[in-house]
């Protein structure tokens, strides 16, 4: 379950309290859910019985032991604990091991999170002439072939022959298609590119393009060609690089990769359970930008890992290493393949 999901179970929760009778309060459109406080527990924790307290004419601590059968109760959730001035602790269920997880990413290779089998769905994309929006639908394109749909791609007039040629950016047709698909989608995001991302180059181009959400303004800075923190394309790339890294050292050492339970590594293994989901949204909602923003999210969370992975000074490999440097792997596999969706190189050395 991710906090998304988490925020709408606890809404949920909360509706149904009120619909018992148990609480008399409006229910709220969010609720806010975090990485438990000082004197926490769990793996996430929620202020919405402080947020209700006033208007529900009770205590935080009396509004919070209200919610907490109903939370109990939601699928996805193992324990739900009171703290402090009325804070509610979820500990969720782990409907996979890491172990399990692991194998299954590696099994699957760069195509985990991909549909089985075709759909049948037709579609048919078309783009306005211009940059932002023919980039935007080359990767809607992939995102829905990775899901099973059939997708034909068009444009009102021939693509600029960089835009193709540096950018990769591909289109079937030039005009409007003759024969109209069970689902037509005009791709057109707003605003559009502000100045000419073809001096980027075709990596932090479509980066530039793609990160930010179609109704947001794109950058076209050199800022996306810097190898440092700050930049989120580098932080993706360099994340993959360096799981591919660790495996060549590993090898190096004499061992390799072999799923198994890693501690306290949550936040990486709820973000690479929810890659599939988030191909899905992407493909459903033709916003590549999702995409981005989720690889972005596993490299920030695979980075805590790599100092445990390889053994250190006199330390002999272990099981546990074996097991970290498979999670490793399963998220260098993540990222490569959400890179050459959003037809980004995802080098090994970087």
């Amino acid at each position: 379950m991710t906090p998304v999901e988490l925020s709408r179970t606890v809404l949920c929760a909360v509706r149904r309290a009120v619909d018992d009778g148990e609480l008399s309060v409006v229910v709220p459109g969010r609720a806010v859910v975090t990485a438990p406080g000082p004197g926490g527990c769990g793996d996430y924790a929620t202020n919405i019985a402080l947020q209700l307290a006033r208007p529900a004419g009770q205590p935080p601590q009396r509004v919070a032991e209200v919610l907490r059968p109903y939370l109990l109760g939601a699928a996805g959730v193992s324990d739900v604990v009171v703290t402090g001035p009325g804070f509610l602790n979820i500990s969720l269920r782990r409907a996979q091991t890491s172990a399990s997880l692991v194998r299954e990413i590696l099994r699957s290779g760069v195509r985990y999170g991909y549909a089985d089998r075709p759909t049948g769905q037709l579609v048919q994309l078309h783009a306005a002439h211009e940059v932002r929006a023919v980039v935007v639908m080359d990767v809607v394109a992939r995102v829905l072939r990775s899901q099973g749909a059939l997708v034909r791609t068009s444009c009102a007039a021939r693509p600029e022959r960089e835009w193709t040629e540096v950018l990769g950016a591909e289109v079937d047709a030039y005009g409007r298609p003759d024969a109209p698909a069970p689902l037509e989608v005009n791709v057109r995001p707003v605003p559009a590119a502000p100045a000419d991302p073809v001096s980027l180059g075709r990596d932090a181009g479509r980066w530039a393009l793609l990160h930010p959400a179609a109704h947001d303004r794109p950058r076209i800075t050199s800022g996306y060609l810097s190898q440092r923190e700050g930049n989120p394309l580098f932080r993706v790339r360099y994340a993959h690089a360096r799981t591919r890294a660790l495996s060549r050292n590993a090898a190096d050492l004499g061992f390799d990769a072999h799923p198994g339970d890693v501690q306290d590594v949550r936040e990486l293994e709820i973000a690479l359970a929810d890659h599939p989901r988030i191909l899905a949204a992407a493909a459903t909602r033709h916003a590549p930008d999702r995409l981005a923003r989720h690889l972005l999210a596993v490299a920030d969370a695979v980075t805590p890992l790599w100092p445990t992975v390889l053994p250190r000074g006199e330390e002999k490999p272990s099981a546990a290493h074996r097991a970290r440097l498979a999670l490793a792997e399963a998220a260098g596999t993540v990222l490569a393949g959400g890179l050459t969706l959003l037809g980004i190189d995802a080098p090994d050395h970087l």
